[in-house]
């Protein structure tokens, strides 16, 4: 009986890696930190925590197209440091 308690364990244990480990692979779950959006890295010295609301990439739009918007304006140029 003890054995088959282990082997019921050892499953569960062996189901759970390989969930996390499709899950990662599809990008579902992400380990360690995060450092690229849409493949433009971020400032290692600014996380994505640390971009103002106003500099931060809306949903749904081209991460390029919002840079080139932001260097068009005065008040948002010094949101591209934040952006490599």
């Amino acid at each position: 009986m003890l054995i088959m308690d282990w082997k019921s364990f050892s499953y569960g244990v062996l189901t759970i890696f390989i969930l996390l480990f499709a899950m990662t692979s599809f990008g579902l779950a992400h380990v360690g930190k995060v450092n690229a959006i849409n493949g433009d890295t971020i400032a290692s010295d600014n996380s994505l925590s640390n971009i103002p609301e106003k500099c931060s990439v809306p949903a749904g739009q081209d991460i390029d197209s919002w840079k080139e918007h932001l260097g068009h304006h005065s008040e948002t140029k010094d949101c591209l440091k934040y952006f490599n």
